[in-house]
C-alpha cells in the first residue's frame, strides 16, 4: 500500500506538469486551431528565463523571496517568446493550409533549441537549477510514505492556476472573448472583438502556465537542459488529446491520467517491459489509442472544425 501511495504522488507531479504545459495546447488549438508544437520550447524558455533572472537579479540568493521574482522573470521570457511566435510565424499563416504552420511549429523548436545551446552560457549540457529555501530540501515523512518538498510545490501551482484560469475564462471580459472567438471568430469579429488580441492572449496565457511548469521541472531536477521541452512538450500533447484537445479541464484531467499511467506502469508492469525506460512508451502507447478508439478524447472537445 505505501508504495501504490508513493507511486501516486509521483504520478501526480509529473502529471502536473504535463497539465501545466497541456492547457497551453489546448487554449491556443481552441482559438485557432493549430498544434502548436514548439510550445514545448516556450516551457524551456521559462526555465532558463527563471534561471537567468535568478542569477542576475537576484544575484543566486537562495531565500523563498526570489521564488516569485523567478518565476516573474521566467514567466516574461516565455510570454514574449510565444508572442513573437504568434505575431511573425504563426499570424502569416492563419488562412494557410495547416500543414504549414505544423511545419513552421517544428522548424521554431528546433529554432529555440539551438538558440539557447548557442547564447546561454553552458547550455549545450545541463546547466544546474538552484535550489530554494522551503520548496526544495529534505522531504516531509508520512508513515512510510516520502513527500518531496517539490511535489507539494508542483501540486499547489496546478491548483491555484487551474482555479485562475476558470476564474479568468468564466468572470473576465478577455476570457469571454476567447470563448466567443473559439465557437465562431467571425462572428466574434463583427462583435466588436479584437481577434487578433485574444489570439496573442491565448499565447500569453498558454506561455505563463508553460513557465510555471518550468519552474516547477527546474527546481524538481535540479537542473535544465535545451532539450527539456522536446518530450515534455509530445506529453503534454498527448495529455492534451487524450483529455480532449481543446478542452481546458480535459487538459488538466488528461495530465493527471497520464503521469498516473506512467508512474503506474513503470512500478507495476513485469519483467524487461517495467521500469522507468519504458515510462515514454507507455506515454505513447496510450495516445495511440486514444487516436484509435476515443479520437475527440475522455471529455470530448468543445470546439468545432472550421475548416
Amino acid at each position: 500500500m505505501t508504495l501504490f501511495i508513493q507511486q501516486l504522488l509521483n504520478g501526480l507531479t509529473v502529471g502536473s506538469l504535463y497539465a501545466l504545459i497541456a492547457v497551453g495546447y489546448t487554449v491556443v488549438y481552441g482559438i485557432v486551431q493549430l498544434i502548436n508544437f514548439a510550445h514545448g520550447e516556450v516551457f524551456m524558455i521559462g526555465a532558463f528565463g527563471s534561471l537567468a533572472t535568478w542569477q542576475v537579479v537576484c544575484r543566486s540568493n537562495t531565500g523563498l523571496w526570489v521564488l516569485p521574482i523567478m518565476i516573474v522573470g521566467g514567466a516574461v521570457c516565455s510570454v514574449v517568446v510565444a508572442l513573437l511566435m504568434e505575431r511573425f510565424a504563426y499570424r502569416p499563416l492563419r488562412n494557410a493550409p495547416r500543414l504549414a504552420p505544423l511545419i513552421t511549429a517544428i522548424g521554431i523548436s528546433i529554432a529555440l533549441q539551438r538558440a539557447i545551446q548557442l547564447w546561454y552560457p553552458g547550455a549545450t549540457s545541463n546547466v544546474s537549477y538552484p535550489s530554494i529555501d522551503g520548496v526544495t530540501g529534505s522531504s516531509l515523512t508520512i508513515g512510510s510514505v516520502v513527500i518531496q518538498r517539490t511535489t507539494l510545490f508542483t501540486l499547489c501551482v496546478l491548483i491555484v492556476s487551474a482555479a485562475a484560469l476558470y476564474i479568468f475564462i468564466s468572470r473576465t471580459r478577455t476570457g469571454k472573448a476567447m470563448v466567443a472567438v473559439s465557437q465562431d471568430p467571425d462572428t466574434a469579429r463583427l462583435m466588436g472583438i479584437n481577434v487578433d488580441r485574444i489570439i496573442a492572449a491565448a499565447f500569453a496565457m498558454g506561455a505563463i502556465l508553460a513557465a510555471l511548469a518550468g519552474v516547477a521541472q527546474g527546481l524538481r531536477d535540479s537542473n535544465v537542459s535545451s532539450t527539456m521541452g522536446f518530450l515534455a512538450g509530445l506529453k503534454a500533447f498527448t495529455a492534451a488529446v487524450l483529455g480532449g484537445i481543446g478542452n481546458i479541464q480535459g487538459a488538466v484531467a488528461g495530465g493527471l491520467v497520464l503521469g498516473l499511467i506512467e508512474a503506474m506502469a513503470t512500478q507495476y508492469i513485469p519483467g524487461q517491459f517495467g521500469g522507468n525506460a519504458w515510462s515514454d512508451v507507455y506515454a505513447f502507447i496510450v495516445l495511440i489509442l486514444v487516436l484509435v478508439f476515443r479520437p475527440q478524447g475522455l471529455f470530448g472537445a468543445r470546439v468545432v472544425d472550421r475548416a
